[in-house]
């Protein structure tokens, strides 16, 4: 049995056009008693101004709900806004932006513990719904940490369709990792005392299928976007039911956490850099990548490292470095040696491919 006998889902998963619109009305049917409740809503200056219009509309929806724009994604950033609400006896957080602002108000909400609704501009991770947030510590360092997951989450179909392609495409990249991290979880169980949840392990394979195996290929369409909305929103359900990230996470995270961590002047998503490390993920724990090669070139993902500025040195150091970046999780990388021949022809392969 998981150590998490209790887990929090969601009251409310609307995926909708024009969604934030009436979002009022959305909430009204799922949690009434907190409508006329004190509000603040929570996101960037930028997107403030290029949304202005929608988000000065949800304010009115929710009694003249005061409009703030964080300075950072940051531990600290989140904690004065924690304290923000505390003191003004705010009740309601609705974070309104892409996986930045979701996680800062995401992690405000949970220390204030205020009811948090979630309004993603963009689809390019699993944090929507997920039990956890990356924030800023020290620096550009960052840390993961556990939070209450949103009450309710809202997603407007024509906002994501107008989103940029690339923050869509990161989407995808996460959900499609799920296939190499459910690999290690199952490898790190059979080498641990770790369990793993069936129904966590699921709901993750589930989220991977109804992506992978989508008739639906133009990421623009309302069918699509649904359907990747759910991939993510299922993402996030399995690793609040798991008690971690197991159920979405593993070597290919372990690569990206490397870029992130050592190679910060490389310009990637989060989303796109798990892609890239899933091609290597498969080879190293002797799945076949093409089917997932192909998936990628069909949505137009490019899985090119040089195209990102990764050099085929680069590559094979970062491979080096994920071994060592979250200590205590098994995944392939503990069973295989580092070969420096087979990251280069990998490298290679995925540079000609694309």
């Amino acid at each position: 049995m998981n150590q998490h006998t209790r887990f929090d889902l969601p009251i409310c998963l609307a995926v909708e056009e024009d969604a934030f619109f009436h979002s009022d009305e959305i909430i009204k049917r799922y949690i009434p008693e907190i409508i006329g409740q004190k509000t603040i809503i929570i996101s960037e200056e930028f997107l403030i101004g290029i949304y202005k219009e929608k988000i000065t509309d949800i304010s009115r929806d929710f009694g003249n709900a005061e409009i703030f724009a964080m300075n950072s994604a940051s531990f600290d950033e989140a904690v004065s806004i924690a304290k923000k609400v505390c003191v003004e006896d705010i009740k309601v957080i609705i974070g309104i932006g892409g996986g930045r602002v979701l996680d800062t108000a995401k992690y405000a909400a949970h220390i204030s513990k205020a009811v948090y609704i979630c309004m993603p501009t963009s689809l390019s991770n699993d944090s929507l719904a997920s039990p956890f947030s990356v924030l800023e510590t020290y620096g550009k360092a960052r840390k993961t940490f556990e939070c209450k997951i949103p009450t309710a989450i809202i997603v407007d179909v024509n906002m994501i369709i107008n989103a940029p392609e690339n923050q869509t495409l990161s989407g995808i990249g996460d959900t499609i990792a799920k296939h190499t991290a459910l690999y290690d979880w199952k490898l790190s169980a059979s080498k641990s005392s770790a369990m793993i949840d069936d129904f966590a392990y699921a709901l993750s394979r589930m989220s991977y299928d109804s992506v992978y195996h989508c008739d639906q290929k133009d990421m623009k369409s309302r069918v699509f976007i649904r359907i990747l909305s759910r991939a993510l929103v299922m993402g996030g359900l399995a690793m609040e039911i798991a008690g971690s990230s197991r159920p979405c996470s593993g070597s290919e995270h372990l690569f990206a956490h490397a870029i992130e961590e050592y190679y910060p002047e490389i310009k990637i998503s989060h989303g796109l850099a798990v892609a890239l490390g899933t091609i290597p993920a498969c080879i190293f724990q002797g799945q076949d990548p093409s089917g997932i090669m192909e998936f990628f070139r069909t949505h137009g993902l490019n899985i090119d490292p040089k195209s990102y500025g990764i050099t085929a040195e680069m590559f094979e150091d970062m491979w080096l470095k994920a071994r060592t970046v979250r200590t205590g999780r098994i995944t392939i990388l503990d069973d295989i040696k580092h070969d420096k021949v087979q990251i280069n022809e990998i490298y290679s392969r995925m540079v000609e491919r694309t």
